[in-house]
């Protein structure tokens, strides 16, 4: 459900604009339900940490409030920003294709500011996801005719994205999902809200356009948040993270039967690396978090043998001492 949710988003964001409203408009709507809806769902429970403490009252008065705040409001306003700019322009199948070469980025980022070491599947994944997006832009995947700045757009919303997954990796450790969401949200919000005023470009949605709008909001944000949070803990972080590459799958095949994207050699070349790239992450990470189980070495084991073994009687053989 959550891949499916987040895979329709550029079908309803797509269908908004033919109403005649632009991007600033559609995600401050998007934001604003979106935000109303998770800050009830805040206050209807009792937010815990992951690992089930009660979340202390002062923590979201404290640093993390406006930290959470700053990190919708610059980083996913962006990536939105940016990611629907990029729909407007170029099919949705490629903006989504485009848009999963993040894992890449973020693999990059925790390399260059020392968070990770370097090892053969990080290694890997780095060189898949470069295959992909070059089969992605070659002639059989965005064609000579593809718009440049939507798949600059593209390729931005990816890099805007990866490092708004990187600055939120101490907020995901100390907030639950329904609570770091309605920040986001609100954050998000606001800062468009703000950008579309100052340009001229906020206007009032149309009654048509707040039916798609409505949609892209609840079951392109809230239900696949919400599904994201149940299926990780559920699941686990790895096995949640290969499940919801299925979004990009969901992508294409909405853009392909709404509004006939092609779906080229080059295309599904792209997609295979690039998936492969994210199964190569979550399986490094998987192998990485396995407990390591060391075998004994000889001298150690001669010396617990040793010492397990009384003296041997004159003419005899050692006698095992047996621990009641």
């Amino acid at each position: 459900m959550s891949a499916s949710g987040f895979g329709l988003a550029p079908v309803f964001a797509k269908q908004a604009f033919a109403t005649g409203a632009g991007v600033t408009t559609v995600l401050t709507a998007r934001f604003a339900l979106a935000a109303a809806v998770f800050w009830a769902v805040v206050l209807c429970r009792r937010p815990r940490r992951p690992h089930g403490r009660t979340l202390p009252a002062g923590l979201a008065r404290g640093r993390t409030l406006p930290a959470g705040l700053a990190l919708g409001a610059v980083g996913y306003a962006v990536q939105s920003a940016a990611y629907f700019g990029a729909v407007t322009r170029i099919d949705a199948s490629l903006a989504a294709l485009l848009l999963y070469a993040y894992p890449a980025v973020v693999t990059l980022l925790a390399l260059a500011l020392r968070r990770e070491s370097p090892d053969r599947y990080r290694l890997a994944a780095l060189v898949c996801s470069a295959l992909g997006v070059l089969f992605l832009l070659g002639p059989g995947g965005a064609g000579p005719g593809a718009d440049t700045a939507g798949v600059l757009l593209a390729l931005g919303a990816a890099v805007t994205y990866a490092l708004y997954l990187t600055a939120a990796g101490h907020l995901v450790k100390s907030l639950d999902l329904p609570l770091l969401s309605a920040l986001v949200c609100t954050g998000a919000c606001a800062s468009l809200a703000v950008f579309g005023t100052a340009t001229g470009g906020l206007r009032l949605p149309s009654e048509p356009a707040w039916t798609w709008i409505g949609l892209l909001a609840l079951c392109s944000t809230v239900v696949p948040v919400l599904c994201l949070f149940a299926g990780t803990r559920a699941l686990g972080a790895p096995t949640a993270a290969i499940l919801s590459c299925t979004e990009v799958l969901v992508t294409v095949a909405a853009g392909a039967f709404c509004y006939g994207d092609r779906l080229t050699a080059g295309r599904v070349s792209g997609a295979v690396a690039v998936f492969a790239s994210v199964v190569i992450v979550e399986h490094g990470r998987r192998r990485r978090e396995r407990p390591r189980v060391e075998a004994p070495r000889p001298d150690r084991a001669r010396r617990a043998t040793a010492r397990t073994e009384a003296p041997a009687p004159k003419g005899g053989t050692p006698q095992a001492v047996h621990r009641k």
